[in-house]
């Protein structure tokens, strides 16, 4: 048995084969270097390139990782249908293939494939890791006051609203081991972007899932073009205050089925 077979077998120590999801639209100069990166921080873990069918060709750039490394795959999906649709994909396919977890990761760099290990880590007393920027030893590079200013005022919002005891709801770089992805309603998932990620940090509070944050390092990408846009911010906003008017709801009627909010 090869060195490769080895890996692919073992996995992470203690979580067993992981699975990093790197969704993409127009990231022919970030997909190369993030797989790169991914594969040197964390070899024993198998990357999926989950691709929503970019005109600029990181289809056909992932299409030749994956010919070149057999722990990199390729998921071409029909068209851009958003970033919560690309994960819930990449979800089904490692669970049909038998992975024991799942990682989130952004395809710009801004998920520095260095903290990895660490998340993969604490994933061994946990269901559920969330890379987080804001909590005690994370740092945030080339953010402009803005941007900090609208993640922090988020996340403070869906902290409040929804009861969820994390400090970055919103944040993208996460591990799910098969328990919590079990645990949580992938079939009512509707949301995008920022609102996908808050979402599942909602219904994984509500299932009981066990969570933790582990600091990272959050960067602004370096190439390419962001995917934010006030449609996102405004569709975060919009569900969570609906989500959070429906659990109050919930709660004043039958108390005992919320007891795990706020």
């Amino acid at each position: 048995m090869g060195v490769t077979a080895d890996r692919r077998t073992v996995g992470h120590p203690g979580v067993g084969r992981v699975l990093v999801v790197i969704p993409t639209y127009n990231e022919a100069d970030n997909v190369d270097r993030i797989v790169a990166r991914v594969r040197k921080a964390a070899p024993a873990v198998d990357v999926l390139v989950a691709d929503d069918n970019s005109p600029d060709g990181t289809g056909a750039i992932a299409d030749g990782l994956a010919g070149a490394d057999p722990q990199v795959h390729v998921l071409h999906r029909p068209g851009k249908e958003g970033l919560g649709a690309a994960y819930l994909a990449g979800f089904a396919w490692a669970r049909q293939r038998g992975y024991d977890a799942v990682v989130e990761m952004d395809a710009d760099g801004s998920h520095a494939p260095e903290d990895l290990p660490a998340l993969l880590d604490a994933a061994r007393d946990a269901d559920m890791v969330i890379g987080s920027r804001w909590t005690r030893g994370a740092r945030v590079l080339n953010w402009p006051l803005r941007r900090l200013l609208l993640s922090r005022a988020g996340n403070l919002y869906a902290r409040l609203a929804l009861g969820v005891p994390v400090s970055d709801a919103t944040g993208g770089y996460r591990v799910y081991r098969a328990a919590a992805l079990d645990a949580i309603d992938l079939a009512s998932v509707r949301s995008q972007g920022y609102a996908f990620q808050v979402e599942l940090s909602r219904l994984a509070h509500r299932a009981g899932v066990r969570m933790v944050e582990v600091p990272i390092t959050f960067a602004e990408r370096e190439h390419g073009d962001s995917k934010m846009s006030p449609l996102i911010v405004a569709e975060a906003l919009w569900r969570i205050t609906t989500w959070g008017l429906r659990d109050r709801r919930a709660a004043a009627r039958r108390p005992d089925a919320l007891a795990r909010w706020p």
